[in-house]
């Protein structure tokens, strides 16, 4: 292992493990914002209670991503010093705007969200829940615009061996962004949703109904909007991914020859050295029906292109499959729900309850594989077209030290993830804290009864 495959294994590693609790916050933040406003619509405690309960397991995600992104920061000029002197004057201001636009938004009003529900009133408490939860938008918007300026750059200009800006309306509203931001909120909201479902399903387990009830129909309602929009978010994707950035489509496909009528693969085991495919299992034409919107559309192959050119194809393909497995899955559960909820039995299956429960997790799995699909089918760019991987890395770094470093981010965020997961369960399991529960008089009441 050399320096480079190691930085790049060090920098996978960091950016898994945070991009897991933005996830959450973001989902979590906008069911706050909801139940928040059940509570002042209706009056009914129950929603005040529930929200509180939310916000403990926020607060802890908050911190958690605080910490493991300060990592990602440094890492840009410890390891990639070339990508740093390259693209620093494009993304070092869209990092900025993130930092001052939206982190300073969300930790000026997390205090009041997280500590003023006794001390401020209702409608100011909501106000500040609202600007916490825009916050999480924000800090989205700001980074899925730096990472979408890398896979489809624009609106810049070179010069004097790096990139400068040239429009900063094309900068930030590169081709890929609108639909890179769309499916990773959704995918956000999904992760959260299913959180609250198996959160709903684990208390009805217990006895909790009222809590299960509230929880069970949001999660499943949230669902339901969702995953529709997010198939076609994600149709929509692969159409700008073809016309932008072809061979990735090809590694996710498992195409090698540029070919008309492309089978769609359920199974396969790419093989670059060998330049073909094992074990194909697939449904012909159906890739590039779905891809081309054709049956007899072209999807350019990987061999098109020398093999120092291809993204590589193995874990591509795989990482995109886990994503659509987990979405087949999700869609499945929220059908399966659904159903059971129109015919009055939603808390009466204990299939169907313990499904959801180990469900948790799927939103984040999903979310993980398609960054993993995005990052590594850039390669072998970090700008694509712009900037080769192998010419972002630091001078002179010593491959021990990269080493060293990567065993000791390995041992510590397993340590921080496993201490968050401890906490974050110890608190579901304590379940809401319940102040008062008056029987609500007004609209809103079926969700939690």
């Amino acid at each position: 292992m050399d320096a480079l495959l190691l930085s790049r294994l060090q920098f996978a590693l960091t950016l898994s493990y945070h991009i897991l609790f933005p996830t959450f916050t973001i989902g979590i933040a906008w069911l706050l914002v909801l139940l928040e406003g059940l509570w002042l619509k209706t009056g009914d405690a129950r929603y005040r209670d529930y929200a509180k309960f939310w916000s403990k397991l926020f607060a802890l995600a908050f911190g958690m991503g605080v910490v493991s992104g300060i990592v990602l920061s440094y890492e840009f000029g410890t390891n990639f010093a070339g990508f740093s002197a390259f693209a620093g004057e494009i993304i070092g201001p869209l990092m900025g705007y993130e930092v001052i636009s939206a982190f300073f938004l969300e930790a000026g009003f997390l205090g009041i969200m997280l500590f003023g529900w006794t001390r401020v009133g209702p409608r100011l408490h909501f106000f500040a829940t609202l600007m916490v939860a825009l916050g999480t938008l924000a800090s989205s918007f700001w980074i899925l615009a730096a990472n979408s300026w890398m896979q489809t750059p624009a609106g810049h200009a070179l010069g004097a061996g790096h990139a400068v800006v040239a429009d900063w309306w094309d900068v930030i509203f590169n081709p890929s962004f609108p639909l890179r931001l769309a499916h990773m909120l959704i995918a956000a909201f999904l992760s959260g949703a299913f959180a609250v479902l198996a959160a709903g399903a684990w208390h009805q387990r217990r006895g909790d109904q009222a809590f299960a009830a509230t929880h069970l129909r949001l999660g499943l309602g949230l669902a339901a909007l969702l995953i529709p929009l997010q198939f076609l978010v994600g149709d929509l994707h692969g159409l700008k991914v073809r016309e932008y950035q072809p061979l990735k489509l090809a590694a996710i496909e498992g195409v090698w020859e540029t070919e008309r009528g492309a089978p769609l693969l359920l199974f396969a085991w790419p093989d670059a050295k060998a330049e073909t495919n094992h074990l194909e299992i697939g449904i012909p034409r159906l890739a590039s029906l779905i891809l081309t919107h054709d049956a007899d559309g072209e999807l350019q192959g990987l061999k098109s292109v020398p093999p120092d050119q291809r993204p590589p194809a193995l874990p591509v393909f795989w990482s995109f499959r886990v994503m659509l497995g987990m979405a087949a899955l999700m869609l499945l559960t929220a059908a399966w729900g659904l159903m059971l909820w129109r015919r009055g039995h939603l808390a009466d299956s204990p299939r169907f309850l313990t499904l959801a429960q180990w469900m948790a997790p799927s939103g984040f799995i999903a979310t993980l594989a398609g960054w993993w699909v995005a990052e590594i089918g850039r390669q072998p760019w970090v700008v694509h077209g712009l900037l080769r991987t192998r010419d972002a890395l630091s001078p002179n770094l010593p491959a021990a030290l990269v080493l060293n470093s990567l065993s000791l981010f390995l041992a510590v965020y397993t340590v921080l993830l496993a201490v968050f997961l401890f906490y974050a369960l110890r608190l579901v399991r304590r379940g809401v804290q319940v102040e008062s529960r008056p029987i609500p008089t007004q609209s809103g009441h079926w969700l939690a009864e």
